[in-house]
């Protein structure tokens, strides 16, 4: 009998999740059956030299402006910093506040755009033309559940999925986390956000927006994914997905093969590789009490290390003194500049933090 009640109480949380809203649903009563293992533990997981200052708040907002919550952060060629926020709260389903906003270095407001057009601003991206891709990670009826690709101008030139509509087919999205684009301008989008929804892949279309193929399942074995949290791609073009619910980074061809599985940078949120290869990764949930987040002995921060042999050598630690007591904190979206200044957008928080080197 308990089991049925349980089998019943999982559907009806899957129907419902598939409900056009711009807040996220009940979360389900989890155990430890029902979630990964955490990942293993060594000497070193939490003791990684931390060669940064961190500073906050350098941001200028315009007058009347109040920072939202935030996963999306960037910086363009000229060194610009762009932000997605969440209009002024944690949501922008009725608000026509312009989301996307450009900073010059110094974080003097330049102009925003996008009012009216998203629900949920998540991911984020800055290609090589300078062009902004945005992920919109809910949905109400006309808008969200999509990809936005839009110039530094801010005008629309592209969008994948279908405006307000949530599906599991290579034309919709239902719950678009993270986007980033190849070389050849091939488009990598995870989609995902909640582990009890049934889906969790990443999609591959060309530069155009025609789908290619798409891979992953919900799960915890090798080569499944449970919200598929970020992107990131190495000089060589290899695909590094955040898996953030089973506790690891996956290493994937662009054509979906499995390379590696890689347990030691955290819990990742976040992921930014950068031009010397180093991987940048923000561990924004960590949590020791069963449930959301469980991954009992790791601490929150950003961990540091180069693609090419795996070893993080660098850890900023999360300065919230009590985590436990929160679904999340610190930097969930993550960019790294020319200069190695490291940016992080955090939703707790509503703020963008940048954390420099220390020489």
């Amino acid at each position: 009998m308990k089991r049925l009640i349980a089998t019943a109480t999982l559907l009806l949380a899957g129907s419902a999740a598939f409900a056009q809203q711009a807040t996220s649903p009940p979360r389900p009563v989890w155990t430890v059956e029902t979630l990964p293992k955490p990942a293993p533990l060594t000497a070193e997981t939490n003791k990684q030299p931390n060669s940064y200052r961190s500073e906050y708040g350098f941001l200028k907002l315009p007058p009347g402006r109040v920072m939202g919550s935030t996963s999306a952060v960037g910086v363009d060629s000229k060194g610009h910093v762009w932000v997605a926020e969440r209009c002024g709260a944690n949501n922008c389903g009725n608000s026509t506040i312009d989301p996307i906003m450009e900073f010059d270095a110094q974080g003097n407001f330049i102009k925003a755009f996008g009012g009216g057009l998203t629900v949920f601003p998540h991911g984020f991206y800055i290609d090589a033309q300078d062009n902004i891709w945005l992920t919109d990670a809910r949905a109400v009826p006309g808008k969200g559940a999509t990809v936005l690709k839009f110039s530094p101008d801010g005008k629309l030139l592209m969008t994948l999925g279908k405006p307000g509509v949530q599906g599991k087919g290579t034309d919709l999205f239902t719950e678009p986390n993270a986007v980033i684009v190849a070389k050849n301008g091939d488009i990598f989008v995870a989609d995902g956000h909640e582990a009890d929804r049934g889906v969790a892949r990443i999609l591959k279309y060309n530069k155009r927006g025609k789908f290619l193929m798409q891979w992953g399942q919900p799960g915890k074995g090798q080569g499944d994914l449970e919200v598929p949290h970020a992107l990131a791609m190495d000089s060589k073009g290899l695909l590094y997905v955040g898996d953030r619910w089973n506790n690891r980074v996956q290493v994937y061809t662009q054509k979906g093969k499995l390379l590696n599985s890689w347990t030691q940078f955290g819990r990742p949120s976040g992921l930014f590789i950068d031009k010397n290869d180093m991987l940048y990764s923000g561990d924004s949930e960590s949590r020791r009490p069963v449930g959301y987040g469980y991954n009992p002995g790791w601490q929150r921060g950003i961990r540091i290390g180069s693609v090419k042999d795996g070893k993080v050598t660098a850890f900023i630690p999360d300065p919230d003194p009590n985590p436990d007591a929160g679904a999340t904190s610190g930097a969930e979206g993550l960019w790294v500049d020319r200069n190695g200044i490291i940016y992080g957008a955090q939703v707790k928080e509503r703020t963008v933090a940048r954390h420099i080197r220390v020489k």
